[in-house]
């Protein structure tokens, strides 16, 4: 899946087919029409309420797909953890480079698959080398570094 580009409204379109939940009991649960229903499938983009309803009704976590995106594609910061400490804030912190399981399958995935080589893959999602080197231990025992050199 190309999480470069995220299209939610066709990407809810293909899980409602895969559930086989009835446009029925869709319409209920958002209090809407069969043609307000199929235009959110059109959509690029849709408010979060709405993003939450779906979720809650498909039992899949849409939001899970833009977080990957800001994991994946977002230039790296230069951040000063001394002021960064400093400042208070009433949101709760993530970690960034917090890597999922599908995240890790998606690049070794890659890799496995010579679309990209280790290189270009340190390079593009700015993943640490060694922090790649373990997930091949860990995850795919098949790949070789004589394959792929960094």
């Amino acid at each position: 899946m190309n999480l470069k580009e995220i299209n939610i409204g066709h990407l809810i379109y293909i899980k409602v087919r895969e559930t086989s939940i009835t446009m029925e009991r869709i319409c209920n649960f958002f209090g809407l029409s069969e043609n307000e229903i199929n235009e959110m499938y059109d959509k690029r983009s849709i408010n979060t309420e709405l993003l939450l309803k779906w979720c809650k009704l498909l039992e899949y976590d849409f939001f899970r797909l833009y977080s990957q995106h800001l994991i994946l594609y977002s230039p790296p910061k230069a951040i000063d953890n001394s002021k960064n400490l400093q400042k208070k804030t009433k949101l709760p912190r993530f970690r960034k480079n917090l890597y999922t399981k599908e995240m890790i399958d998606f690049i070794l995935e890659l890799l496995e698959s010579k679309t990209k080589s280790t290189k270009e893959v340190i390079e593009e999602y700015k993943i640490p080398k060694t922090t790649l080197y373990k997930w091949f231990n860990k995850y795919k025992n098949s790949y070789h570094e004589k394959d792929d050199p960094a």
